[in-house]
């Protein structure tokens, strides 16, 4: 059976002050949520405590940016398992583009980083997507097989969010059609071994465009960057009709 995921990724916004407000303006929307949809606040290393200890035991769920593969070493500016666990988070984002593009992550990473994540009881949300160029190049399939191949190598896939992100849409209004979305979130899950590994889609998710996103029979959640950070806005894509 395959889960409903909407997750929203802070990036690198919002102190702990702000993320307890952002609460005050989200929680109360969130009564008329169905149970069956999983809602994740992936925020910034420093919000997660705050966040933890007023989301304890709800139904909204603690997620990080980041989880590094070693438990513990010389990884300035690294974070481990250990740390997220402790501080009641329950799933972490791998491999999203700005990861790769920026901070020099690869498949090899990410496959260490999604290890990682989940020999500590983590749910990963692993993020693939073509750029631009190789999107007019026609090589959208081929790039996110490859990406799949390498990154999910001796993965637990019945542990796994897969997110497809497609690194033109993302920050940029262009929203990938909601049909096309379907359709390559189709061939992602053909890829897969575990028939209910819930698949989102990101990239200029908006309050306007949920409803069609969501109703594409493929598509079972989404991973959504500005938006997420307005609390009525996020939570109007919550409760997507």
């Amino acid at each position: 059976m395959r889960t409903i995921v909407i997750a929203g990724n802070w990036k690198m916004n919002k102190t702990q002050a702000e993320a307890l407000e952002f609460l005050k303006g989200f929680m109360g929307q969130m009564e008329t949520a169905p149970d069956e949809r999983e809602v994740v606040l992936c925020a910034p290393f420093t919000a997660l405590s705050a966040l933890s200890k007023h989301l304890h035991g709800g139904l909204i769920k603690v997620g990080a940016q980041n989880i590094h593969w070693e438990d513990s070493g010389a990884f300035t500016g690294e974070i481990s398992g250990d740390m997220l666990v402790e501080l009641g988070v329950r799933y972490v984002i791998v491999g999203h583009s700005e990861r790769r593009q920026y901070f020099g992550e690869t498949d090899e990473t990410v496959n260490q980083r999604l290890q990682a994540a989940q020999r500590h009881g983590l749910k990963p949300i692993l993020c693939v997507g073509e750029t631009k160029q190789q999107r007019d190049a026609g090589e959208t399939e081929a790039v996110i097989r490859q990406q799949l191949s390498r990154d999910l190598v001796d993965i637990d896939q019945s542990n796994l969010v897969v997110a497809y992100e497609p690194i033109w849409a993302i920050g940029t209004g262009d929203t990938c059609e909601a049909k096309e979305a379907n359709r390559v979130i189709g061939l992602i899950r053909q890829q897969l071994s575990d028939p209910n590994v819930s698949i989102q889609y990101g990239g200029s998710v908006k309050p306007g465009n949920i409803d069609d996103i969501m109703a594409q029979p493929e598509i079972d959640g989404a991973l959504v960057g500005g938006a997420s950070l307005d609390p009525e806005g996020f939570a109007r894509i919550v409760n997507y009709q």
